[in-house]
């Protein structure tokens, strides 16, 4: 059965036959007569049919919580008993908001000299998405906010505090002490888009210091925005941690943006499950031992 509740997700995630197919790499048909089989063995109809994929019905909303239940703890027994023959192996998937990109090394490097049979898949997505692929079991883990939408069932491990900083070249004259949100009024900036939880919290700080947010620049890669600020008379708030990359060659520069000194929690998600599989327990705990050097 457990075959056939992959297909349910993967039919329910894409919401188009051919897709969900293609996702779990068999025919149309096959899928279909999946699915068909499924409903027949639990009986009731999972699907409302028609010429195309109308959703799913009642029966088949409850059935995909168990569904994602089945198959999740079906992973975690063949990972437990692959890493009782080999130890901690395979591939680890982790989706990242931009902003915290640049610490996904920090995250990584010492859990992969630790365990060198694991290897790491990274993915850059919104918040939003992040949680949507934990909970289509798409990825293992989500480097994410924590504090400021709501996360569902999901394990958490805080790991440092985000604090932010307006970023220019060298020379701009808001490159001074004291700096707050509401200097920022009338100046070019360069922010991610609106669907970015960081721009949704930016724009929260501005508009509470009275500052219209009307970016010349709107983009969802940090690199982009940075690019822009090196070329001309832009400016762009990051968070700290995320700015330090871009500051190491001495054309930027970055004072933290106060009154107040704004701060939100960032840290790992993983599905909520017990047992939990061997590589998130271990994932967990390094990122619990970053949060522990960051409070040092």
């Amino acid at each position: 059965m457990i075959d056939k509740l992959e297909m349910f997700i993967a039919l329910a995630r894409e919401a188009h036959f051919g897709k969900a197919a293609e996702a779990v790499g068999v025919t149309q048909p096959t899928l279909s007569a999946g699915i068909k089989q499924l409903e027949d063995q639990l009986g009731v109809m999972l699907v409302w049919r028609g010429s195309r994929f109308r959703g799913l019905t009642p029966e088949g909303q409850r059935t995909l919580d168990w569904a994602r239940r089945i198959v999740a703890d079906s992973r975690a027994l063949r990972d437990e008993m692959r890493v009782a023959r080999e130890g901690l192996s395979g591939n680890l998937s982790i989706a990242v908001i931009p902003t915290a990109l640049t610490l996904v090394a920090d995250l990584t490097e010492g859990f992969a000299r630790t365990h060198p049979n694991v290897r790491f898949t990274v993915l850059s997505r919104t918040s939003a998405q992040i949680l949507e692929l934990v909970e289509n079991l798409e990825v293992d883990a989500g480097l994410t906010y924590l504090d400021n939408e709501p996360l569902g069932r999901v394990a958490t491990q805080p790991i440092y505090a985000e604090r932010y900083v307006l970023v220019a070249r060298r020379g701009h004259p808001l490159l001074c002490d004291g700096l707050g949100w509401a200097d920022l009024d009338g100046v070019p900036l360069c922010l991610l888009t609106p669907d970015m939880q960081n721009r949704r919290i930016i724009t929260q700080h501005l508009a509470e210091a009275g500052v219209t947010v009307d970016p010349r620049i709107e983009s969802s890669s940090t690199i982009v925005l940075v690019s822009h600020v090196l070329r001309g008379d832009f400016a762009t708030i990051l968070p700290r941690k995320a700015a330090e990359i871009f500051l190491k060659d001495g054309d930027l520069g970055a004072v933290p943006i106060l009154n107040p000194d704004a701060a939100h929690g960032v840290g790992l998600i993983a599905p909520h499950r017990e047992p939990m599989t061997p590589v998130l327990r271990a994932l967990l705990g390094a990122a619990r031992s970053l949060s522990d050097q960051a409070l040092d």
